[in-house]
């Protein structure tokens, strides 16, 4: 504890009196400062303790009095002492009543007690106390030190919320809430969620302070990590600012947590080079060597079902084809999510991708394999994740929120610099890990044509291949299978193309196509015969109806 008035008054050396406003004796005293000018106030910095003689005041003047003390209460002036048998044989009336009407203590002192003795009794009081708070931080060092040694990022909280009297929270690299100490914080901290994401956009380190509502707590937010990206937040709750002891504490933990969330990094990074080993003799079809290798850290992956997700980022400019495909995994965008993508990806969707499926596979107790490829433009990332479980979910949520935000920034037939495209592959186990890869590298380059975020290889089954016509490789055939009889048309000598086009939906029906026409089933005869000649070859041939038919869809569709 600072010295306060209090302190003063009981300290047998310096035989202070109070004289006025001894209720309000209990407030702590920053600095004892001397003053004998008639307006000490542009000096002081609040919470002095003021000690005159009165040398330059008209002490005996109520009027005069009451604006002096009125003066230092207004700049936070804590007390006044006042030394008698120096200038005045006792504190005159008029000061005393003016220090009672304001509510400023003032203090007697003995002529044979020196305004030194004052100051050093105050100074010596200011260095215990922080004499005391180092000794309590070291002291609360030295546990937050043991506590994650011993108990991990739980047990240092629990051991920081004890030493600042409040709760504390760990987030993650997404914003989410991992742990909590006490327990009843949970709620508390879910609430400042928004929070943490805007505080991870701002450059590393950052802290902000939050106030809560009427009757709720004051909230300290640090990021975690020393790089670029924050790894982690902390979250500090107490009902008033720290003091000296409890800011020790907090820094404690926050290099703590720093060392332990880059001590996960390189666990992290140790584990994709496992992740990497797994995969590759997945893809190489040798399961029960993968599922060694794998352990006790992938083993419950390769137990169940899983989806093989490939993720690349990448310039892309095509045309955007409507899909009429149902789409399974695109669904409605949450808040969260949407705030995710409307704050960007730092220039990084690979990386936003994997904190946000490796966060959620984390939360749910689940098992993800994240395994980057290539650098640069050719950089993509390969991922298993547990069918159905949240990996796969969060990722397909972050997907449809790209979606959302691409339909209404984006225009037609363009894509942004550092597009995210996704395919994910049906269910499969590990005998049948390559044939997924090969389905989700499909979904990947389906996705990029169509202008999608997310494509599933099931989708590409289940919906129509009239998107895939979109490719300009297929547009360009088409214009030229047909140019030929464009340009007959184009001469008003016969209708052509769209008589080849009646035929072919006709299944090669005479009467039927020629109805839909409106001609004479000779007359369509004729035009088929000139459509062999022009192009040179035979509608008999299954192959040249089937080339015709897709030329005329892919033109139909521009």
């Amino acid at each position: 504890m600072p010295p306060t008035l209090a302190s003063l008054v009981h300290h047998s050396a310096l035989k202070l009196t109070v004289r006025a406003g001894g209720d309000r004796l209990d407030v702590p005293v920053r600095w004892a400062h001397v003053s004998e000018l008639a307006d000490p106030v542009p000096y002081m910095e609040g919470g002095e303790l003021l000690l005159v003689t009165a040398l330059k005041l008209d002490a005996e003047n109520p009027e005069a009095m009451r604006r002096y003390v009125r003066r230092l209460v207004g700049a936070g002036v804590v007390g006044l002492g006042f030394a008698i048998g120096v200038n005045y044989e006792e504190i005159p009336k008029a000061l005393v009543d003016a220090a009672e009407e304001e509510g400023l203590p003032l203090l007697e002192v003995p002529r044979r007690t020196p305004f030194l003795a004052i100051s050093k009794a105050v100074s010596a009081a200011i260095a215990a106390d922080q004499y005391r708070a180092v000794t309590a931080g070291f002291a609360a060092q030295r546990e937050l030190t043991k506590q994650a040694l011993t108990a991990g990022p739980e047990g240092l909280l629990a051991a920081l919320a004890s030493q600042v009297n409040g709760w504390a929270a760990l987030y993650d690299a997404s914003g989410a809430v991992v742990a909590t100490a006490p327990e009843w914080a949970g709620r508390r901290a879910a609430r400042l969620t928004a929070d943490v994401e805007r505080l991870r956009e701002r450059p590393a380190p950052a802290s902000s302070v939050v106030g809560g509502p009427e009757h709720e707590d004051r909230v300290e937010l640090h990021t975690l990590g020393t790089g670029r990206r924050p790894r982690a937040a902390l979250a500090v709750g107490t009902a008033a600012a720290p003091g000296t002891a409890e800011r020790y504490a907090v820094h404690s933990a926050i290099a703590l947590l720093t060392l332990t969330t880059e001590r996960s990094r390189s666990l992290h990074a140790a584990e994709q080079r496992v992740g990497a080993a797994v995969l590759r003799m997945l893809l190489a079809g040798e399961p029960d060597h993968a599922r060694a290798v794998a352990g006790d850290l992938y083993g419950d992956l390769l137990d169940a079902p899983f989806r093989v997700i490939v993720a690349e980022a990448a310039s892309v400019s095509a045309a955007r084809v409507v899909d009429s495909g149902a789409r399974v995994t695109l669904g409605r965008p949450s808040a969260a999510a949407l705030a995710v993508v409307s704050e960007g990806a730092n220039g990084d969707p690979l990386g936003a991708l994997t904190e946000i499926v490796e966060s959620a596979a984390a939360r749910a107790g689940e098992a993800v394999l994240v395994v980057p490829e290539g650098e640069g433009e050719t950089a993509r990332l390969v991922m298993l994740a547990v069918d159905g479980g949240a990996a796969v979910a969060a990722c397909a949520e972050h997907a449809a929120a790209l979606e959302a935000a691409r339909a209404g920034a984006v225009p037609e037939g363009h894509a942004d610099e550092d597009e995210l495209v996704v395919g994910l592959s049906a269910p499969a186990g590990p005998i049948a890990a390559a044939a997924a890869y090969k389905q989700a590298e499909q979904a990947v380059s389906v996705a990029r044509r169509r202008g999608r975020v997310c494509v599933e290889h099931e989708q590409l089954a289940a919906g129509s291949v009239l998107p895939l016509l979109a490719d300009d490789a297929v547009k360009a055939f088409a214009d030229g299978l047909l140019r030929a009889l464009h340009e007959h048309d184009a001469t008003g000598r016969g209708d052509l193309v769209a008589s080849l086009r009646a035929w072919l939906s006709r299944h090669g029906q005479w009467d039927a196509a020629a109805a839909d026409l409106g001609v004479h089933r000779h007359t369509l005869r004729y035009r088929m015969r000139r459509v062999e000649e022009i192009l040179g070859r035979s509608l008999d041939d299954a192959d040249v109806r089937m080339e015709l038919w897709l030329a005329l869809k892919a033109t139909s569709a521009e």
